[in-house]
C-alpha cells in the first residue's frame, strides 16, 4: 500500500492545488519585488508590477532568473528577508565563477526537510528505517537535506557523509541499514566495494536508496539495484531552490513528482524562452511559491525535460517531471553533433561494461576528437587478451550507431579510472572553446 508523507498536499485535487499556487504566487511576486531590489528592477525593465500577477496563468509575464544572475547578485543581492531572520546558507560546488549562496530561514529549512521526508516516505521509509545519509555534507545540500527529511519521518539517521566506503558497509552491516542516500556514481562503488569485501546482498538489509545530485539512466538503474539488493529511487533539486526534494520518484517510477505546493514548475524553449505546451521537451523553469529567505521566480535550471499530468497508480496527483534528459550548457557538441553522456553510458551497460567511464574530448587541427576511456570488469580483464582491440573496435561502433560520431574506446583495466564520493567527473573538455 502507497505511504505518503502528506496525504492531503500529494493527493489534492487539480483545482484546488492551482487555488493554493495562485494565492501564494501573488503573495511571493509582491515579497519579492518589495524586499528584492536586484529583482525589481528586472521587473521594471519589462515593465511588469505586482499587482499584473492575479495568478499562475501570469508567471510567463515574470523576467528569468539565471545562473548568471545569482553570480552577478552575490552574494546578498537576492536576500529577501533580513539577515537576523537568515539561520543557514548552503552552496554549489560551482565549478566556474563564483559559487552561488542560498540562504534559509528556520521555516524554509522546515518545509524543504518537509519535501525531502515525502521522498524517503514514497520510498516505503518509516520510523521502523535506519537511513543511511553518504551525500556530502557541508555546503552541499544533500546531506543536510536527507538527514534533515530522515528525522523528520522518524528513521534512525546514520549521518555518514561520503568516503570510507569500507566503513560505510561496517555501519550499513552492523546497523542494519535499510535506506541508502547518495549519489548514483557513489551507490554504484558501495556496490561494487561490498562484493570486493567477500559480501553478498544477504550480508545487508538495504531495501531502498534514494540517488540524485547527477544524471543516471536506467540502465544505471537496473545495475544499482542489481548489485545491492535495493529498489532505487531518483530524488531531484537544486541548491538554487532550497536543495533534494523539490520532485522525487514514488514506487511507479515514471517519472519525479514535483511539490508543486512550493515549486511551480514550467517548460521553456531554452533558445526563445518561449512556454511550452505539456509533453514537450524543453528546458525546467522552476518559481519558488513558499521560500522566504531567497525566493527565485522563474529560475532556468538548464535540465532539459518533460512534464506530464498522466494519472499515476501511487495517488498522487502532483505533476511529474521526466528524469533530466540532459542540460542545456552540458551538453557537448562534437563536430556539429549534440552528445550527452548519459546516451554514452546507455551503450556501455547495454554492452556488458561498467558505468565507470572517462570522456575526453579534444581539438586537433580544428577537428573534434573523443576519446572513451572504460573499464573493464575482472572477468573481462581476464579473458579479453589479445582481443582487446576487436572489443574496443565493437564498442566505438555501438558508440557510433547511438551518436552518429566515431569515438576512439579505450578498454582499460578494472578500478583504474578514479572513483568519486560526490558527483562523478565523467568528462573533460580540452578544447578551447572561448577565449
Amino acid at each position: 500500500m502507497e505511504r505518503y508523507w502528506n496525504q492531503e498536499i500529494e493527493t489534492m485535487s487539480r483545482e484546488d492545488m492551482k487555488k493554493l499556487q495562485d494565492e501564494r504566487i501573488v503573495e511571493q511576486v509582491k515579497h519579492v519585488y518589495e524586499n528584492v531590489e536586484y529583482y525589481r528592477n528586472l521587473m521594471d525593465e519589462k515593465g511588469v508590477k505586482p499587482e499584473d500577477i492575479k495568478s499562475t496563468d501570469d508567471l510567463h509575464k515574470l523576467p528569468f532568473l539565471t545562473k548568471s544572475d545569482l553570480r552577478d547578485a552575490y552574494p546578498y543581492g537576492l536576500l529577501a528577508k533580513p539577515l537576523s531572520e537568515c539561520v543557514r546558507i548552503q552552496s554549489t560546488s560551482g565549478t566556474t565563477g563564483k559559487r552561488v549562496v542560498a540562504f534559509y530561514t528556520q521555516n524554509d529549512i522546515d518545509l524543504w526537510e518537509d519535501c525531502c521526508a515525502r521522498a524517503i516516505t514514497a520510498a516505503g521509509g518509516t520510523n521502523e528505517d535506519v537511513c543511511q545519509v553518504c551525500y556530502g555534507y557541508g555546503l552541499f545540500t544533500g546531506g543536510p537535506g536527507l538527514n534533515g527529511g530522515s528525522h523528520k519521518v522518524g528513521c534512525l539517521t546514520l549521518p555518514m557523509s561520503s568516503g570510507n566506503t569500507e566503513r560505510q558497509i561496517t555501519f550499513m552491516r552492523d546497523l542494519g541499514a535499510t535506506i541508502l542516500c547518495c549519489t548514483p556514481s557513489y551507490a554504484a562503488y558501495i556496490g561494487e566495494t561490498l562484493h570486493d569485501m567477500g559480501y553478498t546482498t544477504d550480508d545487508i538489509k538495504l531495501k531502498a536508496g534514494i540517488f540524485g545530485a547527477e544524471p543516471w539512466t536506467e540502465e544505471m538503474r537496473r545495475s544499482i539495484e542489481k548489485s545491492l539488493g535495493i529498489k532505487a529511487y531518483d530524488i531531484y533539486g537544486l541548491t538554487e531552490t532550497s536543495g533534494p526534494g523539490v520532485s522525487f520518484e514514488c514506487s511507479e517510477q515514471t517519472g519525479m513528482h514535483i511539490n508543486e505546493d512550493h515549486f511551480i514548475p514550467e517548460i521553456i524553449n531554452p533558445e526563445t524562452g518561449e512556454v511550452l505546451p505539456e509533453g514537450e521537451v524543453g528546458e525546467l523553469v522552476f518559481t519558488s511559491i513558499t521560500k522566504e529567505a531567497f525566493p527565485l521566480l522563474r529560475y532556468r535550471t538548464r535540465d532539459l525535460c518533460v512534464l506530464s499530468r498522466k494519472k499515476c497508480s501511487c495517488g498522487r496527483t502532483l505533476i511529474k517531471m521526466s528524469k533530466p534528459m540532459g542540460r542545456s550548457d552540458d551538453m557537448l557538441i562534437i563536430r556539429g553533433v549534440n552528445v550527452f553522456p548519459s546516451q554514452i553510458e546507455t551503450v556501455l551497460i547495454e554492452q556488458g561494461y561498467s558505468p565507470n567511464y572517462l570522456i575526453e574530448v579534444d581539438r586537433v587541427n580544428n577537428t573534434d576528437t573523443l576519446d572513451i576511456s572504460v573499464e573493464m570488469n575482472p572477468t573481462q580483464a581476464d579473458s579479453a587478451g589479445e582481443d582487446i582491440q576487436m572489443y574496443e573496435k565493437t564498442l566505438a561502433l555501438a558508440i557510433k550507431t547511438m551518436l552518429g560520431i566515431n569515438p576512439k574506446v579505450h578498454l582499460v583495466s578494472p578500478k583504474s579510472i578514479t572513483r568519486s564520493e560526490g558527483k562523478a567527473v565523467r568528462v573533460i573538455d580540452r578544447r578551447k572553446l572561448h577565449d
